[in-house]
């Protein structure tokens, strides 16, 4: 990545924290056109010539209809996974980099919606230049009012005790994390632990805790490393496990923990996939993948998560499996939505370009938008989902800028239900000091994250590494929250990094 590259990417970054708290209407769920089925409906634009962005960051012509569509996504191990590099020194591989889960690893503060759907909050902010502007969709769901609100859950661990697994940060983190998670749990929760090595092994078979936790902490400290990584035989073993414990009415769930350094039996992704799909499909089983290492599979975990309906994260230290286990999990245990999908319509009277920030491996065809048999992602109780569009408006543009939808699926009924946000024009803030706190966050780890995995080719306006950790300082000050903290560490790391031209492979740079 070269320092004058990267100085471009980042004048947007400014922008992109010049976003909106709200519907431009003033009601986070402020509903579009009726529908003959009940459902408020995206704008229908009449063409235009939109941009969106490839994989490899190149613009290209986006659909002429003004849609932009993708699965929702809660993950958030890219962030953790990018944090532990350039704590390292090194700059992350841009293919591991993926923006939406930096923000999502934010807090954010959307509204709530009284039931169990989501909210819709749509805002942005003009960037000064070009006519370009930031805009911001974001979704919420309800927290749970308490854990004895969600079902019971049937949870399946299952557990890398391969030779890697040895070094320090790995499995005596993912001990440390089983424990802290087995206390949180309660009474009515069963838990079966599965290990892998070179082959594998059913620790304990699916077990209710009631009188029964030191049982299963005793599993947890046996837990020793061992040989090779057969990352097939543990996933087909846990799957095994789950549906032989399979419990109706509960949160059936494989939580599988490992640094997915698949190097032994069955090491090929499609056909470890094709289980857990077939497990998905079968028996409802979604699975949550807790990532640990400085060597880790990125791209095998987050395959095996979107297959397995379900989620990602990365720990690296006993702060992380504290709040992934404490938090994160138990959060995820129940489900709010399935098949979860969003689709932004920009208004072509108003809005000439437009490209999506991240959100690569989650695009959705428009036309499958309303097809519930096309996957979409899976959310819980209490999660946010933020996506950033740049967007560039015509001259002189005045009135409806955007309409973004959200649909999903009763994780129960199957009953498919949808709301939606509006954003006008004047609604657009003026700059980035006009914008809240936790808005500026936000556009900070999608603008960082953006320069990360796009080096060469920028969005619009973007300021420099050295400009955005500033400010990612001043909001960890303004906001007193170690969460922003440590993005002003990551982005200062890869300034560093940057300027010494160390890249993933390369060695560390002195620090």
């Amino acid at each position: 990545m070269k320092t004058h590259r990267t100085r471009h990417l980042f004048a947007l970054a400014a922008a992109t924290g010049l976003l909106l708290t709200g519907c431009s209407a003033g009601d986070p769920a402020s509903s579009g056109a009726d529908r003959a089925d009940g459902f408020p409906a995206p704008a229908q634009p009449r063409g235009g010539s939109g941009q969106d962005m490839d994989e490899d960051g190149t613009s290209r012509e986006a659909n002429p209809d003004h849609l932009s569509t993708f699965a929702l996504d809660v993950d958030t191990a890219s962030y953790g996974y990018a944090r532990r590099t350039l704590a390292d020194g090194r700059l992350p591989d841009p293919s591991t980099v993926r923006p939406e889960e930096f923000v999502n690893s934010f807090r954010q503060d959307y509204e709530r919606p009284d039931g169990n759907g989501f909210s819709v909050t749509v805002g942005g902010a003009r960037t000064g230049d070009d006519d370009w502007s930031l805009v911001r969709v974001g979704l919420a769901t309800r927290p749970a009012e308490s854990r004895d609100e969600r079902p019971p859950a049937a949870l399946t661990f299952v557990i890398d005790v391969s030779g890697s697994m040895g070094d320090p940060g790995r499995l005596d983190l993912a001990r440390y994390a089983l424990g802290t998670m087995t206390d949180r749990l309660r009474d009515d929760d069963s838990v079966a632990i599965v290990t892998f090595s070179d082959r594998a092994e059913t620790v304990l078979p699916m077990t209710r805790l009631g009188e029964r936790r030191g049982r299963v902490h005793d599993a947890i400290d046996s837990l020793e490393p061992l040989s090779s990584t057969n990352l097939g035989a543990g996933v087909e073993a846990g799957y095994e496990t789950a549906v032989e414990g399979l419990r109706e009415g509960a949160t059936n769930r494989v939580v599988l923990v490992s640094d997915a350094l698949a190097n032994t039996g069955d090491t090929d992704a499609d056909s470890i996939l094709e289980r857990i799909a077939t497990a998905r499909r079968e028996d409802g089983i979604t699975l949550f993948g807790v990532g640990v290492g400085s060597d880790y599979g990125d791209a095998l975990m987050e395959r095996l998560a979107d297959k397995g309906d379900g989620h990602t994260t990365y720990v690296s230290t006993e702060d992380d499996a504290r709040t992934v286990f404490s938090e994160e999990l138990p959060r995820n245990i129940d489900l709010t939505a399935r098949d979860a999908k969003a689709q932004v319509a920009f208004d072509p009277e108003t809005v000439a370009d437009f490209r999506l920030v991240g959100y690569d491996d989650r695009r959705v065809a428009d036309d499958d938008f309303r097809d519930d048999r096309v996957d979409g992602g899976e959310v819980g109780p209490g999660h946010t989902v933020t996506a950033f569009y740049a967007v560039r408006t015509k001259p002189g543009a005045d009135g409806h800028l955007a309409t973004a939808t959200v649909r999903w699926l009763d994780p129960r009924t199957r009953t498919p239900h949808e709301t939606s946000g509006q954003l006008e024009t004047d609604a657009l803030h003026d700059g980035l000091d006009d914008a809240p706190a936790r808005f500026q966050v936000a556009a900070t780890a999608a603008y960082f994250a953006d320069a990360l995995r796009h080096p060469d080719t920028p969005l619009p306006d973007a300021p420099s590494l050295r400009e955005l950790a500033e400010r990612a300082d001043t909001l960890a000050d303004l906001t007193e929250d170690d969460d922003v903290e440590q993005l002003a560490e990551a982005i200062h790391e890869a300034d560093k990094a940057d300027r010494a031209g160390y890249g993933d492979e390369a060695e560390p740079a002195s620090r």
